[in-house]
């Protein structure tokens, strides 16, 4: 059985039994970890990939009816249909290489039999190398810092309250430090969202200097005992070497505070600016160690490869996926749980 199949039969069951409170998948051959922990989950992403799912996945139920048999046309209108859905040339490339091959090395002729390959070598091409590391590590030792980084309207501050608010769901003591003194509201937004999620919260008047905000933000979090500390961080990239400078002082400043901190720096991108995006993780990398990205507003696009583009293109694991408002819909990146969502019509 392959790929397409195990996880069309893995998530059917998922849905049947979504009023357990925990669902335990055995599916070794999938990944180490379990698929996901329940059928609220799925449904989330289901609901959330809607606009992928309906433009990228029947544009290739469609290619399919209109070719009786493979050959370059199809090829090529299967290479344009994935460079539209935002997977990246260079991924597109690699994927349709790989695909070509095995269509030669199994002889395969009719375009319905590569429905399941199709989904097995974009997952494949996810996974290939190595599985990056999804989860957020916490601290052994004193609060876990969080550093979060990413141009101006990507949802940054929103993304902190909803992440503070899954945290806190979970029994963490949750400090909020407003470290972008810069943007008009920045500092009153992200303390609306300590208020409404009911966690602590330190932040001065917009433009004081950022690390002195964070120095007094990491002393209370040291003598209060919070678990996590979420920094927020201007994102002027249309200035990078001023914006380089700043995040180095601010990660002296947290080193010297919490030692080995931060221990996550997450980038947040906007999916709905496409490869625009891409373009931002490469810019941060090249000025900050990012351990993770999320994606937000996957929703409002219909071009959700872009995750596949991620990996492929800047080599850092999306950790987070927006998938609507509520802040239920922010929602630990699965591939397994992803792939189901994109490619649900298809099974």
């Amino acid at each position: 059985m392959g790929l397409f199949n195990k996880i069309k039969n893995i998530f059917s069951k998922e849905i049947e039994e979504e009023k357990q409170t925990e669902v335990t998948i055995q599916e070794s051959q999938l990944t180490q970890e379990s698929i996901p922990e329940s059928g609220k989950s799925v449904k989330i992403y289901e609901k959330g990939l809607t606009k992928s799912r309906k433009g990228f996945v029947s544009n290739l139920i469609s290619l399919t009816s209109r070719y009786s048999k493979i050959n370059e046309e199809y090829f090529d209108e299967l290479e344009e249909i994935l460079i539209m859905a935002d997977i990246g040339v260079n991924t597109v490339m690699k994927f349709m290489d790989r695909l070509k091959e095995r269509v030669r090395h199994e002889k395969i002729e009719d375009p319905n039999l590569l429905k399941e390959i199709i989904v097995d070598e974009l997952f494949i091409i996810y996974v290939d190398d190595n599985i990056l590391e999804s989860k957020i590590h916490y601290s052994s030792e004193g609060p876990t810092v969080i550093l979060f980084v990413g141009v101006n309207g990507v949802g940054k501050t929103t993304t902190i309250g909803k992440l503070a608010w899954k945290m806190k769901e979970e029994g963490k003591k949750v400090l909020l430090i407003a470290g972008d003194t810069f943007r008009a509201g920045a500092t009153k937004q992200l303390e609306e969202w300590a208020r409404k999620i009911d966690v602590g919260f330190v932040g001065k008047e917009e433009g004081v200097d950022p690390s002195s905000v964070i120095f007094d933000g990491l002393e209370k979090a040291k003598h209060e005992n919070y678990d996590v500390v979420f920094i927020d961080t201007a994102g002027r990239l249309q200035n990078k070497v001023n914006l380089m400078k700043e995040l180095e002082k601010i990660n002296r400043v947290i080193g010297t505070q919490i030692p080995n901190a931060p221990h996550e720096t997450l980038l947040i991108i906007d999916a709905t600016t496409g490869q625009n995006g891409i373009s931002q993780a490469k810019s941060f990398k090249e000025i900050t160690n990012i351990t993770g990205i999320v994606l937000t507003k996957l929703d409002g696009t219909a071009k959700g490869g872009i995750v596949l583009a991620i990996k492929e293109e800047v080599n850092i694991p999306v950790k987070y996926i927006g998938l609507g408002e509520s802040k239920e819909d922010l929602q630990a990146f699965d591939i397994e749980t992803y792939i189901y969502g994109l490619f649900k019509d298809m099974m």
